[in-house]
């Protein structure tokens, strides 16, 4: 029985509740109070138009059903499972995702650096990222066995049926570097052949073929100008679109900049970054206060300021990135484009190696552009990025100038002769003699009156200061007449500028209006000083300069006062400034006219003339584009007229090539050694000095070689035979050692007087073997001197036709037995090389040249081909075979010690080792061994080892051992293994990870730190001590430094560094100790400038960068964990961080 209640189905109204959505967080609020009936229960939402559709998307549906179930996972289905990986790819396979972080990990997969204050300059115990030369640089060296295990694993080619792994090469998804029509060109190219090997990575772009579709291309640019943009421009910008690398060689003021500002618009477009690089610090505040105004985000870092460091686009030093890379900053995962400024600094001495680290170092997804001036070899330059960049590179060069520039002389030195200017170089390019000679006339018909009243005198090269002054006041005078200002006049030394400056005292050049805006432009600028500094002599005096209209500009010159200058300069207040060359670099102040002072110049280890490049880069500041029609050039001749020729070189000469100035440093030896991935010798292999190693094309051939080896027949070496090879070799040798001797014989008088008309000589070559000649003429070329000789030989081999077979063997060095005719004898009148004549005999016949000479050549007529020979041919052949018959072992030859009087020690040795090599042939078991027959073994053995050798030539050219900076490489490492920095396994130890953290002077730093130098000194006096590190001239010493100095270098001469102690030691100078001590002590500016004739400028920029040193050596106590030490640092640093030296740079606000 069963009881059966009837309920009524459950309605809304039974349950008053009700959902509330509180926006889209996913949080649900519930409501009690009840409902009204006619409304289902569907929850609330506070979104405007209710919740969005939630609809399950097919993706997601498909994932979770296919790839998230496990039983769908092909580790299953183990029947048709088919993995495939490149050899390459193993390792970053076998290391992925176990753990990584910036401690043990290249990738850039890791997790970021989860502490903030690293993650800009990235911190010397981080791995770099990889860069992408070092993608696969596991070709030697690879263990099979790890250490400890007894098996390993085979990573040979060897039983790969289907896939040989040499074939495959491995290729990212879709590298940017291909474009669209390479793809469609060479995308299926076949294993062996390779599409890589003809490939070339510098693609120079023709810049005259028009670009009318520009806007169609690029329809919304990133940057729009205000200006049409040139061809050069327009194509740069098409590259960049496409994310392709440039390289852009531009005259000064050419627009380069252009590009370095689109490539900064994308990145902002795209939301990456930027870096910008210059040389000198200098360069980066301008571009930063320029690319402030023009973009905004834009921050700066260089060793002392550091400006919004989040910003899209940073502006730095080389030096710099070149630290974030080896530190693995964060911001290397977000850069999109890397821009090198004025990249021939890359022929900088002593920085210039710091490019070409940054080059190697850069990973793959970051894109490159190269500033450069005009330089000669830019596609060779790219091919070399390229190829170890593994992307194309595109050269844009133009040698057009916006602004054409006329140079000109200037003989005047008076108010009479300050019109005396002379057109030398005219817009075009042509090189005008007539304004030379009259540039001549004009100064030699001055001095002739000067002789006539005071007796001739040789004009000398100096000119008194007096003289200079004339020469300025009529040249100023005059340009200023002609509306010709702003002036630069470049004078390559410091003092020289002050002096011409000062001496202007007369001279006024601006009017009142712009006296007060320099005025209030000058004291609103120094208010940020402190009342002492203000009341500097070299402010006082640059005031009072500037108020005329004159500046200077060097390195002399306080930083603060360098600003004003150039602000002023560039809004044309400053109608004369006298610079040194330091002004042309990159500062972009394009002047109306500029003046060279002199074309000589000290490079620090003499006087020459200006370089083509140097004088381009210095001219190339005249002519304001937009303003300037034409800009002038002029050269003063203030003591004679400069040499014609030295002129035409200077201004129409080619500039300098880039060339690499890669060397070691012990900081990048550690930095490298820190990661185990990444070796010294890779960074070796790809600088631009090594360049010329094409190792893609080697190894090809290496393949075809190895191939070639394996199809030939091998070699029987057994039994009697087993001593070929050496037999192979010592023949060999008779062979080079013979022929040294025959050049040093033949080079010798005695031995070319021996070569005279008679003498009986042995011919082997292709026709002849071991054949005896007589010598009929010998020509007068001494270059490829040739010898006319009748030479005996077989009836019918008259010409030469069968070859002969032993002519690739050799067997005349072993075998003296002479040439007989089996039949009957016939001969032949040839023209000899050298290199036929093997022997010169002692005996001499009576010959008639002419005759022979003349019967011989009618004979080869075809009328006259069956007359018989001449009575002076018949003769001179039954001799020389009457001699061959008598002597059929070998005629007495000349011995070239005994009877030819060469006593030099080669020829000597070369004698000796022929004898012992000659007989030491008779030894050999193979030649008796019933299957040598001396040719076919002897070119089957000859055939394989000129494979083999060709091969071992090209293997050695690929090994680390054919690098030229191998040796020095060995012998850092020694001097590292000596102090301890590094353990014999090549592993960076302390005090190797403590060097790391300086930049320069580490193993000088690095002793005093770990011997406690520093720590029982006051912090001034361990400021003053270190300010040896950073300041270049002399005085006396300080026994401390001196002596871990000359250590060091006594350590590094005994490895082997060709570097002397005292050169080592000499690069440290005591001068401004006593001026820094008395600075941290807290004296004023002005009376530290009284301490020393050093000028103010120079101090600053010193104590400047000792900032920097005391920062690296806080560091570097903190990691020895010398917590007083790093203190001390600190206080130091603040004690020096003050007033004018620090006052922050007028381009940063």
């Amino acid at each position: 029985m069963s009881l059966s209640i009837d309920l009524p189905p459950v309605g809304p109204t039974d349950l008053p509740l009700s959902l509330l959505e509180m926006g889209c967080s996913g949080r649900f609020e519930l409501i009690t109070h009840p409902q009204p009936n006619d409304q289902t229960l569907y929850p609330q939402s506070t979104l405007p138009h209710g919740l969005p559709p939630t609809s399950v998307g097919l993706e997601t549906e498909v994932e979770r059903r296919f790839l998230r179930d496990p039983a769908w996972l092909p580790i299953h289905d183990t029947d048709c499972l088919q993995v495939f990986i490149p050899k390459g790819l193993i390792h970053i396979l076998l290391c992925y995702n176990t753990g990584i972080s910036a401690k043990n990990s290249m990738s850039l997969q890791r997790p970021p650096n989860p502490n903030p204050s690293e993650s800009l300059r990235g911190s010397n115990t981080n791995y770099p990222f990889l860069p992408v030369t070092y993608l696969f640089p596991f070709t030697s060296g690879l263990l099979t066995v790890p250490p400890g295990l007894k098996v390993g694993m085979d990573f040979s080619d060897k039983g790969l049926n289907g896939h040989a792994l040499h074939d495959q090469k491995y290729d990212s998804p879709s590298t940017p570097g291909t474009t669209s029509t390479e793809k469609k060109d060479g995308g299926t190219t076949k294993p062996g052949k390779g599409h890589e090997e003809k490939k070339r990575w510098a693609i120079p772009v023709d810049i005259t073929s028009p670009c009318d579709d520009f806007y169609k291309r690029i329809p919304n640019p990133a940057f729009k100008y205000p200006f049409e943009l040139d061809m050069f421009q327009k194509q740069a910008v098409l590259r960049l679109e496409a994310h392709e690398s440039v390289f852009v060689a531009a005259h000064t003021s050419a627009g380069k900049t252009v590009v370095a500002e689109y490539a900064i618009a994308l990145s902002q477009k795209h939301m990456t970054r930027t870096i910008y690089t210059s040389p000198i610090k200098a360069l980066s505040n301008q571009k930063f206060r320029d690319f402030k105004t023009t973009f905004g985000d834009v921050g700066l870092l260089t060793g002392d300021v550091q400006l919004s460091p989040e910003a899209s686009c940073l502006i730095m030093t080389t030096e710099i990135l070149r630290s974030m890379l080896y530190n693995g900053s964060e911001v290397i995962r977000d850069l999109e484009w890397v821009i090198f400024d004025e990249v021939h600094y890359i022929n900088d001495a002593e920085r210039g190696v710091v490019w070409e680290e940054v080059l190697i170092m850069l990973p793959d997804h970051v894109s490159i552009i190269l500033l450069s001036a005009t330089v000669p070899n830019a596609v060779e330059f790219s091919e070399w990025i390229g190829r170890i960049k593994k992307k194309h590179i595109y050269v844009i060069s133009t040698a057009k100038r916006p602004v054409p520039l006329e140079h000109y002389l200037y003989t005047g030195n008076s108010t009479k002769t300050q019109k005396e200017l002379f057109l030398l170089l005219d817009p075009i390019g042509n090189f005008q003699t007539k304004g030379y000679y009259s540039a001549i006339d004009a100064k030699k018909e001055r001095t002739s009156k000067h002789a006539q009243s005071f007796g001739t005198k040789n004009a000398s090269q100096k000119t008194t200061p007096n003289q200079d002054r004339a020469v300025w006041l009529s040249l100023l005078h005059f340009l200023s007449q002609r509306q010709q200002t702003p002036v630069v006049a470049f004078t390559f030394s410091r003092t020289r500028c002050d002096d011409n400056a000062r001496s202007l005292a007369s001279m006024d050049l601006t009017s009142s209006g712009e006296k007060s805006e320099i005025h209030s432009f000058f004291q609103k600028s120094l208010s940020r000083l402190r009342g002492g500094d203000r009341q500097l002599p070299q402010i006082l005096l640059m005031r009072d300069l500037l108020k005329r209209g004159i500046a200077v500009h060097h390195s002399g010159i306080l930083p603060i006062l360098k600003e004003v200058i150039e602000m002023l300069f560039s809004r044309g207040l400053v109608k004369v400034l006298f610079a040194t060359e330091t002004f042309a670099m990159g500062v972009n102040m394009p002047a109306r006219t500029v003046v060279f002072d002199s074309i000589r110049k000290h490079d620090g280890t003499g006087f020459r003339n200006l370089l083509p490049g140097e004088y381009i880069q210095m001219a190339g500041r005249a002519g304001r584009r937009g303003l300037d029609a034409t800009g002038t050039v002029i050269i003063l001749c203030k003591s004679g007229v400069h040499d014609m020729g030295d002129l035409h070189v200077m201004m129409l000469g080619k500039p300098t090539v880039l060339q690499s100035q890669f060397r070691l440093t012990y900081t990048m030896i550690l930095n490298l050694l820190r990661v185990e991935a990444l070796r010294v010798t890779d960074m070796m292999r790809r600088s631009f000095s090594e360049s010329h190693r094409d190792t893609q094309a080697h190894e090809q051939q290496i393949g075809q070689l190895k191939q070639t080896l394996s199809s030939l027949p091998p070699l029987d070496t057994e039994g009697q035979l087993s001593d070929l090879l050496p037999y192979y070799y010592t023949v060999t040798e008779l062979r080079i050692t013979a022929e040294a001797l025959q050049c040093a014989v033949l080079g010798s008088v005695n031995g070319l007087k021996a070569l005279s008309v008679g003498r009986v000589v042995v011919v082997n070559n292709k026709q002849h073997f071991n054949a005896l000649g007589v010598l009929l003429q010998v020509s007068s070329d001494s270059v490829n001197r040739t010898f006319t000789a009748l030479v005996i030989c077989e009836k019918g081999n008259e010409e030469g036709g069968g070859d002969n077979p032993n002519a690739s063997a050799f067997p005349h060095l072993y075998n003296t037995a002479l040439f007989l005719p089996e039949g009957p004898c016939s001969h032949t009148v040839q023209k000899l090389k050298l290199q036929d004549v093997s022997a010169i005999t002692v005996k001499t016949l009576k010959v008639i040249p002419d005759r022979i000479i003349d019967n011989y050549n009618k004979r080869q007529q075809p009328r006259f081909r069956l007359d018989p020979p001449g009575q002076a041919i018949s003769t001179a052949t039954q001799e020389l075979l009457r001699l061959a018959e008598a002597n059929p072992g070998g005629v007495v030859t000349l011995d070239a010690v005994n009877d030819l009087q060469l006593k030099s020690v080669d020829v000597v040795e070369g004698t000796m080792r022929l004898r012992v090599l000659q007989d030491s042939l008779k030894d050999f078991n193979c030649i008796h061994s019933p299957t040598f027959s001396e040719q076919v073994c002897f070119l089957r053995v000859q055939e394989r080892m000129s494979v083999q050798e060709e091969l071992d030539k090209l293997l050695f050219l690929i090994s680390d051992q054919s690098l030229s900076l191998l040796p020095e490489y060995h012998q850092r490492i020694k001097v590292l293994q000596s102090l301890q920095y590094v353990d014999n396994s090549g592993a960076v130890q302390l005090k190797g990870r403590v060097a790391c953290q300086i930049s320069s002077h580490e193993l000088l730093l690095t002793e005093l730190l770990f011997e406690n130098a520093l720590s029982p000194l006051a912090p001034e006096e361990s400021a003053a001590l270190l300010s040896c590190l950073v300041f270049q001239q002399k005085t006396q010493g300080i026994e401390r430094v001196l002596a871990v100095a000359q250590r060091i270098g006594e350590l590094q001469r005994d490895c082997g560094i060709t570097q002397t102690a005292e050169e080592f030691v000499g690069q440290f100078k005591f001068g401004l100790t006593e001026v820094v001590y008395c600075w941290a002590r807290g004296m004023p500016f002005a009376e530290i400038a009284q301490l020393t004739d050093v000028q103010e400028g120079t101090v600053v920029r010193c104590i400047q960068r000792l900032d920097e040193v005391l920062k690296e050596v806080r560091q570097a106590a903190r990691i020895v964990g010398d917590s007083v030490l790093g203190s001390k640092m600190e206080k130091a640093s603040l004690a020096i961080r003050r007033d004018i030296v620090f006052t922050a740079s007028l381009y940063t606000h």
